[in-house]
């Protein structure tokens, strides 16, 4: 069975309490974004039959959303592989549309992270052998790893790791939805305080609450609904490892075979693309992502995004929304790069919205570099 290519779409789409939503459990912060997309969508809570939801905390979210939402769906999905895990939703979710299985899938994550804890953040993993001898600072360490590796093979800079968190800043200040819109400089990047060498607290995420949904149906409803259709195109995955340690190349992730899959099963390359949003849970992460999604050649990515490159009016839109490092980040940020390119492609992004953007890459990232997943979205035209 191939792909179903345009076969379904995203009519419904909505986020709530982005930044800090003290008050909130993280099953209350998805249910507001999620009866905001049905509603969204033009549809009822009664008109999902499927429910692919995410909660941090929550290993029975499969059941508890549906039920808290009062929803009795036809089928459910709760796929763990972090912040890559609602790109894999997306694909179930169209699979399972094109077979019957269901009509309306609601897909939604919500997290209290930031005012839960403190601001505190764990990597959620039980140590590994390999790893815990050396006392890392997970997940900052292992990502760390990455861009010093980066940077010794190709000759990154910390002056390119900052361009890409000053271009997050750069689109956040034009999304009044974005937690953080001070001003950010590259020096002010090299100054901050150092994490895990060489990446500084600037070159890290968010630690934000948040939620997002979205709903999907077969395309020939979404004509019938309000909003745009916007259609998936692709939808792939690849996972190569859990453990930093396991990884064979800290210069390449499994973006470069889920990426290459979905091109295929779009019909595109990545020079068709008008908008990425990629997962930015540090800034090393743009870098390899651009490279191994084929918007640069390898070692090339520093290069790509020196002097505004991936800023408003550079050569390429990225992580329009100001991203995981400058907009929302509440544990996992992959839902919130599809509410991202679907915002864009329905024209109403505001004073951040792309020019004529038809094709858009929405990709999530998972674990340390772990589990790699890609979407493609196209407007009415890309059919």
């Amino acid at each position: 069975m191939s792909f179903p290519r345009g076969r379904t779409a995203v009519v419904g789409s909505a986020t709530f309490g982005m930044g800090s939503a003290p008050g909130y459990t993280a099953a209350e912060l998805l249910a507001k974004a999620s009866l905001a997309a049905i509603a969204d969508a033009g549809l009822k809570p009664s008109d999902i039959d499927g429910v692919f939801a995410m909660l941090p905390q929550d290993p029975f979210c499969a059941m508890s959303v549906p039920e808290y939402l009062g929803i009795r769906p036809k089928i459910v999905e709760s796929t763990r592989t972090g912040g890559s895990a609602f790109q894999i939703h997306a694909m179930w979710a169209a699979l399972a549309l094109e077979a019957g299985l269901c009509d309306a899938v609601l897909i939604a994550y919500g997290s209290n992270q930031r005012s839960a804890s403190g601001g505190l953040v764990s990597s959620g993993a039980a140590p590994f052998p390999y790893e815990q001898t050396y006392k890392p600072r997970n997940p900052p360490s292992s990502y760390a790893l990455a861009a010093a590796r980066h940077m010794h093979e190709y000759g990154t800079t910390r002056e390119h790791l900052a361009e890409v968190a000053v271009a997050a800043r750069k689109w956040a200040q034009l999304n009044p939805d974005a937690f953080a819109r001070d001003s950010l400089t590259i020096e002010d990047v090299l100054a901050a305080r150092m994490v895990s060498d060489p990446l500084t607290v600037r070159d890290c995420c968010l630690v934000t609450d948040g939620a997002a949904a979205i709903v999907m149906t077969r395309a020939d409803r979404a004509r019938d609904l309000p909003q745009p259709p916007v259609y998936l195109l692709g939808a792939a995955s690849a996972t190569w490892f859990k453990n930093i340690s396991e990884a064979t190349d800290l210069t390449v992730t499994a973006a470069s075979e889920a990426g290459a899959r979905a091109y295929e099963q779009a019909g595109v390359k990545p020079s068709d693309i008008d908008i990425v949003e990629l997962y930015d849970a540090f800034t090393i992460n743009t870098i390899l992502f651009l490279e191994d999604l084929g918007f640069c050649p390898k070692g090339e990515g520093g290069r790509f995004v020196a002097d505004g490159g991936i800023a408003p009016g550079g050569r390429l839109p990225v992580n329009t929304n100001g991203g995981g490092l400058s907009c929302v980040h509440p544990g996992m940020y992959g839902l919130f790069t599809m509410v991202e390119a679907v915002t864009q492609l329905r024209g109403q992004a505001g004073t951040r919205q792309v020019a004529d953007a038809k094709l858009a890459l929405a990709h999530g990232n998972g674990g340390t570099l772990s589990s790699q997943s890609v979407t493609i979205f196209g407007t009415t035209e890309t059919l």
